[in-house]
């Protein structure tokens, strides 16, 4: 191959180099094109639904419900439309029937304060709602509302021997929804204020069996309300958790433990609670119950007290509580026992 040949091949080889190398760059260069979501733009009005899951007797807040675009023909006639309802006005009804998470909230699924079966469906299910009295002493002088959570406290006063009494308190139960206080279901409100008003009765929502309690307690002593903090069942729901008493399932979904964690928080309870007496409060009042003093119709039996019955003539003798010896005197025998706190008490007379 002369020269002439091989100079023309370096410069076709060095031309073909130059041209890929700037079709590479051209390539490398050029922005891929995006693929943009066409915006949606709403085609049909607002309506009302539910911003989460609303069971049964919830009461309507203004974070459940909100306004959502909807298509035009899927509108019905009881839906609630942006620019024709006042969501204030909505505010305080009962949710009648169950309604899911993004669903429509319609006319008929919500109950109005003074509607027939109003209080009926602001119930949970299983409870009961019952009224005890209060005044402006015992009802946290008016400012119980609905919505709010309370404790029930009896005082009482129980007389012992010989008229000596033992005043006491005791909170009999705790965390129970105020449904009404008189015959309002809602907070009454002028000016954007709240107006307190005392309240001659209050309707607790509580189960059947607290029902019960409740209507004995009123026939012992007197009924006081007792107002919970909002953060009180945050707290009680806590240490709930940290005592087992508690128990979420591991494989929960976040909504079935939202459902727990909420039904648990709106318990009450009838548990056993803490109890004052007179000697907590003044020094010159009894801790307990004094002592009944046992007498017998023979002779006294000088210092002897304990929780002996006193002994009634003509009545059987009690039986006695310890040993029992027996005391001849000539052709006469009695049996007498020997009590626990070493008082002789007469068992019954034997034969001549």
């Amino acid at each position: 191959m002369d020269r002439k040949k091989l100079v023309l091949l370096l410069v076709a080889l060095a031309i073909a180099v130059g041209t890929a190398m700037v079709a590479r760059s051209m390539f490398a260069g050029a922005a891929a094109p995006q693929a943009e979501a066409a915006p949606v733009v709403p085609t049909g009005p607002k309506v009302l639904v539910a911003q989460r899951a609303l069971p049964a007797g919830t009461i309507i807040t203004a974070e459940s419900i909100g306004f959502q675009s909807w298509p035009a023909e899927m509108v019905a006639d009881a839906y609630f439309l942006e620019g024709e309802s006042d969501i204030s006005k909505l505010l305080g009804t009962v949710v009648r029937h169950p309604i899911t998470a993004g669903e429509p909230v319609t006319q008929g699924s919500l109950v109005s304060p003074g509607d027939r079966g109003f209080l009926a469906a602001a119930l949970s299910p299983g409870m009961r709602a019952i009224t005890v009295p209060v005044s402006a002493q015992t009802g946290v002088a008016g400012f119980v509302f609905p919505g709010d959570r309370v404790d029930i406290m009896l005082t009482q006063e129980v007389t012992g021997v010989e008229g000596q009494a033992l005043k006491a308190s005791e909170t009999i139960m705790r965390n129970l929804r105020v449904l009404a206080t008189d015959q309002s279901t809602s907070q009454e409100t002028e000016n954007g204020k709240t107006v307190v008003r005392e309240s001659r009765t209050v309707t607790l929502e509580v189960t059947p069996k607290m029902a019960e309690k409740i209507a004995v307690a009123e026939t012992i002593g007197q009924l006081s309300l007792s107002l919970r903090s909002l953060t009180d069942n945050q707290s009680d729901l806590e240490s709930a958790l940290a005592s087992g008493d508690i128990a979420i399932p591991d494989d929960a979904t976040p909504e079935q433990e939202e459902r727990l964690l909420r039904r648990a928080m709106a318990r009450p309870e009838d548990k056993v609670g803490s109890f004052s007496t007179g000697g907590d409060v003044s020094r010159f009042q009894r801790s307990s119950i004094p002592p009944q003093v046992a007498r017998d119709s023979g002779p006294q039996q000088m210092g002897v007290t304990g929780p002996v019955q006193p002994v009634v003539a003509g009545a059987p003798a009690a039986a006695p509580s310890g040993p029992t010896i027996r005391i001849m005197r000539g052709k006469q025998t009695d049996a007498v026992g020997i009590a626990k706190n070493g008082a002789a008490i007469p068992s019954g007379a034997g034969s001549r």
